[in-house]
Parts: C-alpha cells; structure tokens; sequence
C-alpha cells in the first residue's frame, strides 16, 4: 500500500507529490491529461504577492506570496526572474496617495526582499513617452516576478520522480473506496492503486473527484480568465499594470520576446471545463482596457493568440467574481479517524510550495509524515546555479559557441542546468538530430518525451514551451509527426 496517492497534475499535486516523496513516502500521482494541462498553464504567469488583494484585506495571503517569491527566485532562477511593473497614475481612479501607501505597505509587509522597491516615475519620458497616452503624466514602478507556469509544475513532477514518487498522465481516477487502513482506487488504465491517504487536488473538477469518494463538498466557484496574446506593443523589459474603472486592473507583459501578453478576465464559469475559452465581451472588455492607457490602439486584428483557464476557487459567499478569496482552503474527510481524503480549493501559483506544506502538515495527524519540510531550499531541475543565471548563460556561450545566442537563451531559460544533460557530447547542430523548424532539434524532443512527460506536440509546444507561436504550420505538423512514430496518437 503507498502512503499518498495524489489526484491531478496541476502545480499543487505536482508540489505536493514533490514535498511527500522528499520526506521519503511512497507516492503515486494521477493525472487524466498533461501535466499542467489546465488551470496551470493558464495563468497570467506572474509570481507576485498580489497588489490588489491589500484592497481586500488579505494581508496573509499577500505576506505569504511574498515570501515565496523569494524562495522561488533562489530554487528556480532559470524559470523565475525579476520583472519591474509600472503603475500609470489616473487622475480619475484612484489617489495618488492610495497607490503610494499601497506599495509602501507592499515593500515592507513580505519581510527581507532581494527585489529593488518601489519608486515614482514620470511617463513622459522614454521609454514611456510615446507608448502611453499623454495625459498620463505620472506614475509608480514597482517589483514583481515572471515565472514558466507549466515549466514549474512539469519540474515539480520529474523532482518528484527522481525521488521516487511514481507520475502517471493520461491517468484517469474513476472510482475511490474507503478499504481497511486507506483507500482504493480504480484508474482508467485497469490499474488499481491503494494508499493510505488521498489528496484530491483536481482544480476544477476536485468536487467531482470527492464525490467518486463519497464526499460531498460543494465549495467550489469556478470562475474563468482569458488573456490575449498580441504582437509586440513595447519595447523595454517592464511590464505595465493598467487600473480598470471597474476597480480590477490588467496587465500588459512582455511575451515570448515577439509578443505582449494582456490579461486577465474573471467571470463564473459554468462551459465545458476541459475547453475553456476567450469569448467576445471577454476579448473587448481586455481590449478597451489596456486602449484606456495606450497611445495606439490594439484591436482585435492584432491578436495572434488567446488562452483561457478555470480558477478552482474555495465559495466564500464574495458578491464579485474579481473579490472571491484566492487563498487555498482545505477540507479533509476522515471520519472515526479513518482513511483522510484532503480537497484542495483556491491558491494561488506563487504559493504552491507553501500549500504542499500546509497539506502534509495536515496530512501528518492522520499517517506517519517521517520527515521535516525542506523545499525551501532545494533548487528544482535545472536551478542548481550557485553563481546565478547571468554567470550560468555566461558559461554557456563558452560551452556552446556554435549555438546562436537566442537559441542559448531560450534553452537556458527552459532548462537551466539540465540543457547540459541532453547537449552532452554535442559539438555542433548537427549533434542536434533533425531539425523540425525553428531552433527546435530532435535531441530536444527526445529529452522532453523521456525526462519531462511529453507524449504530444501539444505537451511540447504549448506546455514544455511556447514554441507553438513561432513555429509555422509545416514545423508543427513535423512535431506531430514526430510525436506519432514514437508514442501513437495520444491527442
């Protein structure tokens, strides 16, 4: 009998199968599609405390999301990097005074930070003259973080594996019973699989995942955010974040180095979970928002792509969509001290570790937790970089001199240490294997399919990285056929 089985592969199963196999329990996760197929790869891909969530007196949310911030830029520097935000003052929204004292406390309320704070900045002035519209005159500039929200469940994953814990995508749990000492499950593949404990952390289908356990929780709000992706509209590294009159805000990022990323939505959701989608009110509610700040307008011409992702949110009864708590909230049903089945509702990416934690903590008064926690200060796959991610690419380029410099970079930022395991021996591209477009080589797929999971070009080009957008259509139907002749049709 294994000690946990975890159900679904989204950030926080992946960080908690992570944590438990670390402590040295035995582990299997379950995942009914790719890891990180759903809510996890469609975030807004920012690890930050959450400025806006001071407005709803959240102060240990945002406290706690900041500190994680820290840790996450000192575990995963190659997926994690600093990005500063620059907050346009509207004279017709919020007071100057209001903005300052926010990001006064938003400097200070997280404990010691690595990460410059905030400051005033004048917009008429490069690089922002120009890209705004005139009649902003002033504004603050504040630090926050970026990070590969699909890269870090999937590394979360193979840490796991590597530690013993057994990952099984395209795994679905179909049935859950309450056996003596643990439970029993039944998986799509025939398998079955007993542990001692469950943790359902399923995102938008966790209440369907507690009732195949006979658990009826019914705390769960759905609510959907799109995001749009546009060609480039700035340049510089900084990212803007926009106040909406409707009191949300959205965010203008630098994207895949071509592209603006624009988001988010929020918006109950009752569709298809599996297939959400931007729709029309969506698209222009992101559209006039960021075209209340913009000096030339984006319309829906220059979109190149759209995604959209359910938050499995915990139902605090909040009147607006925007307002329902992003904290996680657990519910844990051991009745007579039997067999604990623990929900997960809510979170947030940025505080996935600390919520791995907060479940084995809670896991531990009903099976034998042996081992104290310790993410915090072990790098995930590829992070080990002692002297930092500048002297890493550095040392790179010295190893690689044949490689092109952008091709450097994108895969040190997607593998860090790790790219030397599969450029091992390589002395030019032809060591590579075939090319199938771009700068994307055999070698590289084979090392997705073998160490990260990939069984698709979906799992590859949209997941494991965004190669999807710079491809044309002949490369992407070159990785499908790729994909094919090793591993079949699993699309």
């Amino acid at each position: 009998m294994q000690d946990l089985l975890v159900i679904g592969g989204g950030v926080n199963g992946a960080g908690i199968a992570r944590d438990a196999a670390g402590r040295g329990l035995s582990v299997t996760l379950v995942e009914k599609d790719d890891l990180a197929a759903h809510t996890s790869s469609a975030s807004t891909k920012l690890v930050h405390g959450g400025l806006r969530y001071l407005e709803q007196y959240e102060f240990r949310l945002v406290r706690e999301a900041l500190a994680e911030r820290e840790v996450l830029l000192r575990i995963a520097p190659h997926i994690v990097w600093p990005l500063r935000f620059v907050l346009p003052h509207d004279a017709g929204l919020r007071p100057r005074w209001m903005l300052r004292a926010g990001l006064f406390l938003y400097d200070r309320i997280g404990g010691k930070r690595t990460l410059p704070g905030s400051r005033s900045v004048r917009l008429r002035r490069p690089p922002h003259a120009g890209v705004l519209q005139a009649r902003l005159k002033t504004g603050f500039e504040y630090s926050d973080c970026w990070v590969e929200d699909s890269r870090l469940t999937v590394l979360n994953a193979m840490d796991a594996a590597e530690r013993g814990a057994d990952i099984r995508t395209r795994t679905e749990c179909l049935a859950l019973e309450r056996i003596a000492g643990g439970w029993r499950a039944t998986l799509s593949t025939g398998d079955r699989v007993e542990a001692r404990a469950v943790v359902n952390a399923a995102g938008p289908w966790v209440d369907d995942v507690a009732a195949k356990g006979g658990v009826n929780e019914g705390h769960l709000r759905l609510v959907k955010g799109s995001h749009l992706i546009v060609r480039r509209l700035f340049e510089g590294e900084h990212a803007y974040i926009f106040q909406n009159g409707d009191g949300r805000i959205c965010f203008a990022i630098p994207y895949e180095r071509d592209f603006t990323l624009i988001g988010t939505t929020d918006e109950l959701f009752e569709g298809d979970r599996d297939h959400p989608a931007i729709d029309a009110t969506e698209c222009r509610y992101l559209l006039d928002a960021v075209n209340e700040y913009l000096a030339e307008p984006v319309d829906e011409a220059d979109i190149v792509s759209t995604y959209s992702g359910i938050r499995p949110l915990y139902e605090d009864e909040a009147a607006s969509d925007s307002t329902v708590t992003r904290d996680y909230v657990f519910a844990i049903d051991a009745p007579d001290g039997g067999a604990p089945l623990l929900s997960i509702y809510g979170g947030k990416i940025t505080t996935y570790r600390r919520l791995a934690e907060h479940a084995l903590a809670k896991l531990a008064a009903h099976i034998d937790v042996r081992r104290d926690a310790w993410t915090g200060d072990a790098a995930l796959p590829g992070g080990d970089m002692p002297e930092g991610f500048d002297a890493f690419c550095a040392d790179a380029a010295r190893r690689y001199p044949w490689m092109g410099p952008r091709m450097r970079l994108r895969l040190a930022r997607a593998y860090g240490s790790r790219m030397h395991r599969w450029l091992a021996g390589a002395k030019g591209m032809a060591d590579l294997g075939r090319r199938l477009g771009g700068d994307l080589y055999a070698a590289e797929l084979a090392y997705l399919a073998e160490h990260e999971f990939a069984r698709t070009a979906q799992d590859a080009l949209w997941r494991r990285s965004k190669l999807g957008l710079h491809l044309g259509e002949d490369a992407i139907a070159a990785v499908e056929r790729w994909f094919a002749d090793q591993y079949g049709d699993f699309a």
